[in-house]
């Protein structure tokens, strides 16, 4: 995909963020509670995400909102591990390299940030992003870590930075 600009959230997203979230987790078939579809900072990524070793980035191409991902000290947790959250795309804009430059630049903000690890949560029928997520480098694990509050993701993977 040509003319793609990753960047970080502004606060006048939140709308178009929030819009994009809800819509692929319909799409997915995820269901509203146990997900991110339920958590309470949906409406208000960009404060979510304010804090010193948090970022989230928005991926636009001809200033379209297309995808989004981002990173945060997972909770419950060691200071070490970060966690990858909110990773979604537009179907439209799927398999066409989006996804893993949403990545590269969530992984290269965690390694700068300091972080030793990256740990993330997916749904079983999301056999695309696994296959993504194991390209970059993550395993999986047979228990999740922290305290994620999303009971319904059942795939728990995890990579060293």
């Amino acid at each position: 995909m040509d003319g793609i600009s990753i960047r970080r959230i502004a606060i006048e997203d939140n709308v178009a963020v929030a819009e994009l979230i809800r819509k692929v987790l319909l799409e997915m078939g995820v269901p509203k509670v146990g997900s991110a579809y339920a958590d309470k900072g949906l409406d208000d990524m960009y404060n979510e995400y304010k804090t010193d070793r948090s970022a989230y980035f928005l991926a636009e191409q001809n200033g379209l909102l297309l995808g989004c991902a981002g990173i945060a000290p997972l909770k419950a947790a060691d200071d070490a591990t970060c966690e990858l959250q909110k990773m979604y795309i537009l179907e439209e804009a799927r398999g066409k390299g989006l996804g893993k430059k949403l990545i590269a630049k969530c992984l290269d903000q965690a390694t700068y940030l300091g972080f030793k690890y990256c740990y993330l949560e997916t749904m079983p029928h999301m056999q695309a992003a696994q296959k993504l997520y194991t390209n970059f480098g993550f395993k999986y694990l047979e228990s999740p870590k922290g305290d994620t509050g999303h009971h319904a993701c059942q795939v728990y993977m995890l990579k060293e930075l």
